[in-house]
């Protein structure tokens, strides 16, 4: 990925122009646009100070996107931890995204700016009970492996033969060799994945809360209302709303799709940040949201992402034996996709 700078070089008052198309009076009034300049400009003096670079994913808010030096889906952002030339990593993202890039960055410091920042779907699986039920199906199936969305914790990961995301699930199911697929931990992209391919996949029992309460009546009103609008859909979603979607893609696949198709109005169902990126970015083309705030994502802000950088807090660390295992896990995810 290229760097993104969004913020950089705006005044105050074009900042408070860019934040405030986002129709929210609340968030973004010139009197907040004026404290976000001054932390973003905080930040920047930090970053140059600290050598460090900003991570940040999708779902962040707007303000957030102003000092990333990389925005992107779990995918890309797990890809470019692997290049940073940085010595520290502030990562807007959630714990298990912080917990990547210091698996695949040792020996760089890796801040996340709010530790309460977890994810309902990492919390769904645990390494003890993945090591249970991967040793139950083995007896089973004995050509089992177990591929593990990067939405877990590195305990997890180490427990798994490899990792993949929304992105390249497929991809990488259909490139193992076994028939036997145990994939953890999230139920909807399992069952997408299945119809994606003919080998047998055992899903566990979780989900993203965010994904999982939107409804397929949301998307029949706005096809009914509006039936020349795009619907972009995140595989996290139930298999009765992807059924309604014009495609199926990851958050980053939306953003391509969005850029490059000659569409201009656009259904987004996923979490709502990133209508916001696509709002921002595109301002020429229309995007509608039927879609949830994720409260953890939403955690993270301007001013914790200041705090993390200039006291060096909330340092993630992880036990060597769990982060090589993570890692070995991961690096098979980057050979076979």
């Amino acid at each position: 990925m290229e760097p993104i700078l969004a913020g950089q070089g705006k005044t105050p008052e074009q900042l408070y122009e860019h934040l405030s198309r986002l129709e929210d009076p609340v968030s973004y009034t010139p009197e907040s646009c004026a404290r976000f300049y001054e932390q973003i400009q905080e930040i920047r003096r930090l970053k140059r100070e600290r050598n460090a670079v900003v991570l940040a994913h999708n779902y962040q808010r707007p303000e957030i996107f102003e000092v990333a030096d990389f925005i992107g889906d779990s995918l890309e952002l797990a890809r470019q931890a692997t290049q940073v030339i940085a010595d520290v990593i502030v990562f807007c993202g959630v714990h298990f995204m912080a917990e990547t890039a210091k698996i695949l960055n040792p020996e760089k410091t890796v801040l996340l700016p709010d530790l309460r920042a977890g994810c309902s779907l990492a919390d769904s699986v645990d390494a003890e009970s993945l090591a249970d039920r991967k040793e139950e199906l083995r007896t089973l199936y004995p050509d089992l492996a177990v591929v593990t969305y990067v939405n877990t914790t590195a305990d997890v990961k180490a427990e798994s033969d490899v990792c993949c995301t929304s992105s390249n699930a497929v991809k990488i199911v259909n490139a193992l060799p076994n028939r036997h697929i145990l994939f953890v931990p999230d139920e909807n992209l399992a069952r997408y994945v299945q119809q994606e391919t003919d080998k047998t996949i055992i899903s566990w029992d979780g989900n993203c809360y965010v994904h999982h309460q939107i409804t397929p009546d949301q998307i029949a009103a706005v096809k009914k209302n509006l039936p020349h609008v795009k619907i972009l859909a995140h595989p996290e979603c139930r298999a009765d709303v992807l059924g309604l979607a014009d495609a199926v893609l990851s958050t980053s696949g939306m953003v391509r799709y969005a850029k490059e198709s000659e569409a201009s109005e656009f259904l987004i169902v996923t979490e709502c940040g990133l209508s916001d990126r696509l709002l921002l970015e595109l301002p020429e083309k229309k995007f509608y949201k039927v879609c949830k705030l994720c409260q953890y994502m939403k955690m993270i802000t301007l001013g914790d992402t200041l705090e993390s950088l200039r006291l060096m807090r909330h340092e993630i660390t992880l036990s060597e034996e769990v982060r090589r295992g993570a890692e070995r896990a991961l690096r098979r995810m980057f050979e076979l996709s």
